[in-house]
């Protein structure tokens, strides 16, 4: 049990980090948040709790396939915002293009025999 805390508490304390920093710099903030962070920390517990490197690899490589569709949201979500000046409706209408581009690209993949 305390091990899930402790990986939430990790979790929890790098993204209140990114916004902390955001408050001061978005474009430090926009490099921290960059790295993949949630696949960094990902990539650890599982080497820590499997020591599977294949399931490591295979992990990787499907983030690497999902970048993709995932710009998607950070494409929408300024130019909604500029157009409604609304957050919760861009995030909304981001969140439901980004699960769209994600359904729609995972066929694509499929239909090119390309299978994660």
């Amino acid at each position: 049990m305390f091990y899930y805390v402790l990986k939430v508490l990790i979790t929890a304390i790098l993204v209140l980090f990114i916004s902390e920093i955001a408050k001061k710099s978005t474009f430090l903030a926009g490099i921290v948040a960059s790295i993949p962070i949630t696949s960094f920390l990902a990539f650890i517990w599982i080497y820590y709790e499997t020591n599977d490197l294949e399931k490591i690899s295979d992990l990787s490589i499907s983030i690497l396939y999902m970048i993709l569709p995932s710009l998607i949201f950070l494409i929408i979500l300024p130019l909604v915002i500029k157009i409604t000046n609304s957050f919760t409706i861009s995030l909304i209408l981001a969140s439901l293009t980004t699960i769209f581009s994600y359904w729609i690209y995972i066929i694509v993949l499929n239909k090119l025999n390309i299978h994660l």
